[in-house]
């Protein structure tokens, strides 16, 4: 699988105390962005561009952790602005990426609900200046002055900023009140009851206001003989009626593997040995919240490792 490269030493066997000031910090600065910008190829663009500014930086930097993040940010924030990234933003069904995170690409995760779907999937319908705040004061530990210089923004105005973005995020985070064990038994007792187009019992699997996602990539894609879906399907009767409708249908020459993305059970569909689909479940209260099926396969690289 193609990656983008690392920056590397520039005379083998020495020492470059630049690249290891900044390597050691790359996880962390991957996570943010990965973050910002739901797509885990965006994020390394972003990385191994703030790596070109580390190395021509003109200034002393006494915290070098808290600079690489800054810049990040702010390459984040530019990124969310460009005419791209709005398109992108703005599709009811866009899901982010999901990543396997196995191999430690995003460094130690100390708090899953940080990297899990259902959060990506909320800091998606927060503004960028929302979602940069709330991860630099939630997840990154920066105090509001800390942030309002990162930003270039009026202390108030942060906290404004982060007192919104907690009230959009409080549900999302609902979601680890469930044991792993759990989670992975619904996911079992979700996949069995699609599969068997059973759609009494996924009703009965479903919370009452349950949403299913689906991402089928930005030229849309056919679910079973369902051409594309207008947005996302809300409530248990229609969820359980789609999934049970569709997944009998396409389901012949696909494997389908359980594994963990995101820091959570999930289930994984290859055709020809390729990711073709991932199933992720947010579960809260015994019961499955979110339904989330991407199925754009150009995005589902980081899915496998």
């Amino acid at each position: 699988m193609d990656r983008e490269p690392r920056p590397r030493r520039r005379d083998a066997g020495l020492i470059n105390p630049e690249l290891e000031t900044f390597e050691s910090e790359r996880g962390v600065l991957l996570a943010l962005a990965y973050r910002m910008l739901g797509d885990m190829g965006r994020a390394e663009d972003v990385v191994q561009d703030a790596w070109l500014r580390w190395q021509g930086r003109r200034v002393a930097v006494d915290t070098p952790k808290a600079y690489l993040i800054k810049v990040v940010t702010r390459l984040c924030l530019n990124e969310l602005a460009s005419a791209r990234a709005r398109r992108e933003e703005n599709r009811g069904d866009r899901l982010p990426e999901p990543v396997d995170l196995t191999d430690g690409l995003l460094g130690q995760v100390e708090t899953l609900d940080q990297i899990s779907m259902a959060f990506l999937v909320v800091l998606q319908r927060l503004t960028p200046a929302e979602r940069a705040v709330l991860l630099l004061h939630d997840v990154f530990d920066f105090d509001h002055a800390e942030i309002a210089a990162m930003l270039e923004r009026r202390e108030p105005g942060c906290r404004q900023l982060l007192k919104r973005a907690r009230a959009n995020v409080a549900a999302a985070r609902r979601v680890f009140t469930t044991s792993r064990d759990e989670h992975r038994r619904l996911l079992h007792a979700f996949v069995q009851a699609a599969a068997g187009g059973d759609a009494a019992a996924l009703i009965r699997l479903l919370a009452d206001d349950a949403v299913l996602i689906a991402d089928a990539g930005p030229g849309g894609g056919r679910f079973g003989r369902v051409r594309n879906l207008p947005g996302p399907l809300r409530g248990a009767t229609k969820v359980a009626a789609f999934v049970a409708a569709v997944t009998p249908q396409g389901s012949a020459n696909l494997e389908a593997r359980e594994c963990e993305l995101n820091g959570q059970p999930a289930l994984l569909v290859l055709r020809d040995g390729q990711p073709f689909t991932a199933i992720l479940l947010s579960v809260a209260d015994s019961k499955i919240r979110d339904v989330f099926i991407h199925a754009d396969p150009a995005r589902l690289r980081w899915s496998v490792r």
